[in-house]
């Protein structure tokens, strides 16, 4: 094929992301294809390929065009931040850290890839690593206030240690922006409570909750819209269709904090089960395939062939996160409890767990992390996620009464409480013979990717259970918002 113009190029390359928009990958990736054909060394267009391959699964052709895509255009940032990403998510981690490598050569004075860097070392378990890069970067910029929630992210501070006057300073500094001062509200609330000061805890975390709720407001309306709208259009037939499953696939769920990653590690630390996190595959696939929210497709209107075809995509994705090609592999994304008629019907052998804990607990532990900007909008308010935990049990109770033997549940004080008997039966309902390395999943190597970064390295104890009670003055609106309904 002979060579483009550079007017061709960019045609082809143009329609290439119109059919991507569009959500028609094939169209895209044959675009690409002819643009590679006539000129084999556009970096752009394999970039591109390895986005599509990504998307779709395909491990093999993703590395095999982010590698010809970083070999083309070495200089290029931003493909080296997308590969240091996606290496990482899909267990590469020494690429991961080659590629963060290479952008800190790249740039050497910019702050970014080496605290990303360091965050993923936190993800590895790799603390030391990770504290002696933040450490470093606080005390050339002692100005940034994300260096500090991202250290203590997964650190402590110590009694007499200068970084917390570093960050009291700037806390009273008049400039500091909205966004640096959340990031920084949510790193001192965290530190005064590390040195006793609960007092004081509160005092920022209302001031960086209040911030982020001005940069992302809450719409509790669209939220009951999304959510009947959802369980409309699921009522239907749930049986599931076709052969089960392999990997198959246990969705753990719960609201934030309540400790679906404690169950997801136990499940995990079975010889035949892999740990796949916060996968939001299921629920992503579900809006572009047959609309979002309440504009869902009825799922009696879905064919029984569109319903496998959604299952092995998710499928594809969760094997290109986790390597698994067998087995179990657990997802706790958390929005999944809102399709799990969905998930039922169209992945059959998937197992269903549903975390509880004491809805105090979960609304302290909510408020005092820091959630990226525009998730979980509810996470500001106290009345709001009082709100939040009543939706999240009415649709749980909603799925066990039309699925009455599909959900196991589990209580997090139970399991933490005793701890034996509540693995057995976790490990029973994802449809595994019990192995006594499930109690140790604290040894785990294994990246992790959530907020209990440090915690899910320590074994199974109690001393996480009502530390609400500390807060009880500060949490009024909660538990006004609460009313009388049960906490169990």
């Amino acid at each position: 094929m002979p060579p483009l113009s550079s007017q061709d190029q960019a045609a082809l390359f143009a329609k290439a992301q119109r059919h991507h928009a569009a959500g028609q990958p094939e169209q895209a990736r044959s675009a690409l294809q002819r643009l590679i054909l006539a000129q084999p060394d556009h970096a752009p267009a394999h970039a591109f390929l390895s986005t599509l391959a990504y998307e779709d699964g395909d491990t093999q052709a993703f590395l095999e065009h982010a590698d010809i895509a970083l070999k083309l255009a070495p200089g290029a940032m931003r493909l080296w931040q997308s590969a240091a990403d996606r290496f990482g998510r899909i267990g590469y981690s020494d690429r991961a850290l080659a590629a963060y490598d290479q952008m800190i050569t790249l740039d050497p004075k910019a702050i970014g890839p080496k605290a990303d860097k360091a965050r993923y070392l936190q993800v590895l378990g790799r603390f030391d690593e990770a504290n002696a890069i933040l450490r470093k970067l606080i005390k050339r910029y002692p100005n940034e206030p994300e260096l500090y929630r991202i250290h203590l992210g997964a650190s402590k501070t110590r009694k007499g240690d200068p970084m917390l006057r570093q960050m009291l300073k700037l806390w009273n500094e008049p400039r500091l922006n909205d966004k640096g001062r959340i990031s920084l509200g949510f790193a001192l609330a965290k530190a005064m409570e590390e040195q006793g000061e609960t007092g004081k805890v509160f005092h920022f975390l209302h001031r960086a909750n209040a911030l982020q709720s001005k940069l992302a407001p809450v719409d509790p309306k669209a939220k009951d819209r999304e959510i009947a709208g959802l369980l409309a259009a699921q009522d239907s037939d749930l049986t599931p269709l076709g052969a089960p499953l392999d990997p198959r696939p246990v969705f753990v769920t719960g609201m934030p904090r309540s400790g679906t990653t404690l169950v997801e590690q136990i499940i995990a630390a079975h010889s035949k089960a892999c740990a796949g996190g916060e996968m939001v595959h299921a629920l992503k696939l579900a809006y572009a395939r047959f609309g979002v929210a309440e504009k869902m497709t009825p799922l009696a209107q879905i064919t029984p062939e569109a319903l496998a075809d959604y299952s092995a995509h998710y499928l594809r994705l969760a094997r290109r996160d986790t390597g698994a090609t067998s087995g179990v592999i657990t997802d706790k994304a958390i929005q999944s409890y809102l399709i799990f008629g969905l998930i039922h019907r169209a992945m059959p052998g998937a197992r269903i767990i549903v975390v509880h804990r004491d809805p105090r607990d979960i609304a302290l532990s909510i408020y005092k992390n820091h959630f990226a900007i525009g998730t979980h909008r509810y996470s500001s308010d106290l009345t709001e996620i009082a709100h939040e935990i009543k939706r999240f049990r009415m649709v749980v109770r909603h799925w066990k009464s039309v699925m009455p033997d599909a959900i196991h549940e589990v209580r997090y004080e139970d399991l933490v409480s005793d701890p034996e008997p509540q693995s057995r039966a976790l490990i029973a309902a994802a449809g595994l013979e019990w192995e006594e390395q499930c109690l140790d999943f604290h040894q785990s190597k294994a990246a992790v990717q959530t907020l209990s970064l440090a915690q899910v390295r320590q074994p199974i104890h109690a001393g996480r259970r009502e530390a609400w009670r500390r807060y009880e003055a500060d949490l009024q609106p909660f538990l006004k918002a609460w009313g009388d309904e049960p906490w169990d």
